[in-house]
C-alpha cells in the first residue's frame, strides 16, 4: 500500500527535497525514515493539568515501540484539558480539542496516531477526532493516580473530597484535618483514582476497542503502563499496515459493548454525553433510550467508589476492564474488532477469576439494574440523566417544593444562608448552567446540601439542574436536562415553591403547575444576555447542540455517509 505519508516525502518537485529536509533536522538519516509509516504522537501534557504529567515518559515509551515496528514517530502537542483549573469548564474546550487534533492529522503527513489522553475531556475529545480523521489510530492513558493515606485510609480522589467538605461545612471535620487532607488528596501523578470520568472514558475506550485490552486500570506509576505505551506505539504502525482505522473498530456493536461496561462499572454521567458525541462523528445511531434500555438490564458489578468502596487499584488487581466484561460476556458483541486486530472475544478471559473483591459476579451485584436512568417529563422532554446507583434510594420516587437558584454565583451566595427556605423535602433547581447559559456545562449539577441541614443530620436532597457533575461526585442529583433554560427550556420556568416530581423507576421528572400557568411564564421568559460577544466562547454558544445530542458542534457533525470523508490537503508549496 502507498503510505499517505509519501505525498509529502517523495512529492513532487521541491515537495519531496523540503519535506524530507525537516526530518533531517532531527539528526535522522534518509535512510532512517525513508518509505517507513509516520506515526503522530499526539501528547495533552501540560503542568496545568496534573493528571498528565507522565505523559511525556508514555511518549517516549510510545516513540520507542514505533521505532522497534519500524515505524517513524512524530511527537505532538495539543491543548490540555484538566477540571481541577481550567474555568468555568474543560467541557467547553472538548470540542476545540478535537478540532485541533482532527486538522493536525489532516495537514500533516501522518499515517497513523498514537493519543495519549489523561484527563476527563481529553480522552473523548481525542476519540472524536479519530473518529473523524479515520487514520488508523490507539488510544492510551495516563492511568489512575495512586491513593494517598489519611487517617489511616487510601484517599479516593474527589469522591473524598465532596464527603469531607460537607462535613468541613458543617463543623465536624477541623481546619486542620481540613488542611490535612489537602495535602494528601493528590499525592501522586495521574487522574482521579475512583470510577470518575477520566476511569469512566479509559474503560470506555478500551471497550470500544480503541485501547489496549487491559491497559485502562494500569496505576499512572506503575512501569506496566509504560510497556503499555511501548506496545501502543509498536501497534500504531501495524495498525497503518493492516489498514485498520476508527470506523471499523468504532461499529454498533462496539458501542453497545462500551454501554455495557459503562453501566456494569457505575460509570459517570459525563460519559452519556461522551458517547453520544464521539457516536455523532461517525454517524453511528445512538440515543439516549440506548442508554435506558441497557441500564435497565445490566447490573453494577464494579465495587468503586463512588458507587462502590474500593479504588482503581483494586480493579486493576482483580484484573481489570477484561475481568468485568467476562462477567458480561453473554451479552457482548463477541465478534466486534479492536485495535489488537483480534476480537473482543478473542480477547476475553476464558473463565471468570476466583474470589475478585471489587468485580462481583452476577448474583451479588452491587445494583441488580438500573444504575443509570433516563427521566422525561414536562421539565425535561429531551430528557435527562440521574446516576442512580449513587442515589439515596428513599429519594428516586419523591415529591417537594422548589427553591430555585438562577445562576451559579446566586447558588455560592445563598447555599449555606440559615433563612434559605430549604428542607430535607425541598428539590433544589439549578438553571441558566448549561452548555450555552455559562457557557461550557461545568459540573455544577451536585448542587451543596445546605449547610442549615447539614446540621440537621441531612445528607442528601433531590437536586436538579441543566448542568453536569463531577464523575467522583454522588447524590440524587438530576442533571443536562434538556433542553437547557438558557434556550427557554422548562428549566427556566420553574419558581420558588413549586411541586417537582421525581419518579426514577418511572422514568419520570415533572413540573407539577398547570399547563396555562406555564404558557403564561414561557410567554413571559426572555433569554438571559450573551456573556461572550467574540472569540472561541461566541463559536461556542452559536453552534453547541444539547446534551442529549453530546454537545457536539452542529458544524463538526456529518450530516450524510458523504461528509464522512476526510478531505485531503494539496500538498504544493505552501
Amino acid at each position: 500500500m502507498r503510505l499517505r505519508s509519501a505525498e509529502w516525502f517523495e512529492g513532487r518537485d521541491e515537495i519531496g527535497p523540503q519535506s524530507r529536509a525537516v526530518l533531517r533536522s532531527l539528526g535522522w538519516s534518509e535512510e532512517f525514515f525513508r518509505g517507513k509509516p509516520v506515526i503522530g504522537i499526539a501528547s495533552s501534557w501540560s503542568e496545568l493539568n496534573n493528571c498528565s504529567l507522565n505523559l511525556p515518559a508514555l511518549a517516549a515509551a510510545a516513540k520507542r515501540g514505533v521505532i522497534a515496528a519500524g515505524g517513524i514517530p512524530l511527537e505532538f502537542n495539543t491543548i490540555a484539558l484538566g477540571e481541577e483549573l481550567m474555568k468555568p469548564s474543560a467541557m467547553l474546550y472538548r470540542n476545540l480539542m478535537a478540532m485541533e487534533i482532527e486538522e493536525t492529522l489532516r495537514s500533516h503527513p501522518l499515517d497513523g496516531v498514537v493519543l495519549l489522553g489523561n484527563c476527563d475531556k481529553t480522552i473523548p475529545a481525542q476519540l472524536m477526532a479519530a473518529a473523524s480523521a479515520n487514520l488508523p489510530a490507539i488510544s492510551v492513558c495516563a492511568g489512575p493516580k495512586s491513593a494517598g493515606q489519611w487517617r489511616g485510609q487510601p484517599v479516593g480522589s474527589g469522591t473524598a473530597l465532596w464527603k469531607y467538605l460537607d462535613e468541613y461545612r458543617a463543623g465536624r471535620l477541623s481546619e486542620e484535618d481540613w488542611r490535612g487532607l489537602e495535602a494528601c488528596y493528590s499525592c501522586s501523578v495521574g487522574t482521579c483514582n475512583t470510577v470518575g470520568t477520566a476511569s469512566t472514558m479509559a474503560l470506555i475506550a478500551e471497550a470500544l476497542g480503541m485501547m489496549l485490552p487491559g491497559t485502562a486500570t494500569l496505576d499512572a506509576n506503575d512501569t506496566r503502563r509504560l510497556v503499555a505505551a511501548e506496545r501502543s506505539g509498536a501497534r500504531a504502525v501495524e495498525l497503518v499496515r493492516a489498514d485498520l482505522r476508527p470506523r471499523q473498530i468504532m461499529t454498533r456493536p462496539a458501542f453497545e459493548n462500551a454501554l455495557r461496561a459503562f453501566i456494569a462499572a457505575g460509570g459517570s454521567t459525563n460519559a452519556v454525553i461522551h458517547l453520544l458525541a464521539i457516536a455523532g462523528r461517525l454517524r453511528v445511531p445512538l440515543s439516549l433510550e440506548d442508554f435506558d434500555a441497557v441500564a435497565a438490564v445490566t447490573p453494577v458489578l464494579l465495587d468503586v467508589q463512588p458507587a462502590g468502596r474500593g479504588l482503581m487499584a483494586d480493579f486493576d488487581a482483580a484484573g481489570g476492564l477484561p475481568a468485568l466484561l467476562a462477567h458480561l460476556r453473554d451479552d457482548l458483541h463477541l465478534d466486534a474488532i479492536t485495535v489488537t486486530g483480534r476480537t473482543l472475544g478473542e480477547e476475553l478471559p476464558r473463565g471468570r477469576a476466583a474470589g475478585e473483591s471489587v468485580v462481583r459476579s452476577a448474583d451479588a451485584p452491587i445494583l441488580p439494574a438500573g444504575g443509570l436512568a433516563v427521566l422525561r417529563g414536562n421539565l425535561a422532554p429531551r430528557g435527562a440523566i440521574i446516576r442512580a446507583v449513587t442515589a439515596s434510594p428513599r429519594l428516586l420516587q419523591h415529591r417537594g417544593p422548589a427553591v430555585v437558584f438562577d445562576s451559579y454565583q446566586e447558588l455560592l451566595e445563598r447555599i449555606d444562608a440559615p433563612d434559605l427556605p430549604a428542607t430535607a423535602d425541598s428539590v433544589l433547581v439549578l438553571r441558566n448552567a448549561g452548555a450555552v447559559g455559562v457557557p461550557g456545562l461545568p459540573e455544577w449539577g451536585s448542587i451543596p446540601v445546605p449547610r442549615k441541614l447539614l446540621l440537621e443530620g441531612v445528607t442528601d436532597v433531590v437536586r436538579v439542574s441543566d448542568s453536569r457533575m463531577s464523575g467522583t461526585s454522588a447524590g440524587t442529583i438530576v442533571l443536562h436536562a434538556a433542553p437547557e433554560a438558557a434556550v427557554g427550556g422548562p428549566l427556566a420556568l420553574v419558581r420558588d415553591g413549586d411541586m417537582i416530581e421525581l419518579d426514577v423507576p418511572g422514568r419520570s421528572l415533572r413540573l407539577l403547575v398547570d399547563e396555562a400557568e406555564l404558557e403564561r411564564r414561557r410567554t413571559a421568559w426572555s433569554p438571559p444576555p450573551r456573556k461572550h460577544a467574540r472569540g472561541y466562547p461566541r463559536l461556542y454558544v452559536e453552534h453547541v447542540l444539547q446534551p442529549d445530542e453530546g454537545c457536539d458542534f452542529d458544524f463538526l457533525r456529518p450530516q450524510s455517509d458523504d461528509d464522512l470523508e476526510l478531505v485531503p490537503p494539496v500538498v504544493g508549496r505552501s
